[in-house]
């Protein structure tokens, strides 16, 4: 099993953080959990379960569908909750449990 802790938007390759543009933002957060997933010798099709911090409820919307565009089946199983305060002020955080190849 992997426990991948909440990926936040850092571009790995500069360390600056990528919040100006929700989508881009989600796509960035998932790209990380991505690569922390491959690492760890899983993917994102081997997560058992999600959890998804908005700042904003009202974004729910928009990052469901560009978290949705990652998978090819149905969703694994996840909560979303909106939370006062996220880390470095971002949007967006996203944290995973998933099994290994």
């Amino acid at each position: 099993m992997v426990y991948a802790s909440g990926q936040i938007a850092i571009n790995p390759k500069t360390g600056d953080l990528e919040i100006d543009d929700l989508a881009h933002e989600t796509h960035l957060v998932m790209k990380n959990l991505q690569a922390v997933l491959e690492a760890a010798g899983s993917d994102l099709s081997m997560i058992i379960k999600t959890s998804i911090f908005l700042s904003d409820m009202n974004l729910f919307q928009a990052v469901n569908e560009v978290y949705g565009s990652y998978f090819e089946s149905d969703f694994p199983a996840r909560e979303t909750v909106a939370v006062k305060g996220l880390p470095k002020g971002v949007n967006v955080e996203i944290s995973a449990v998933a099994a290994v190849k």
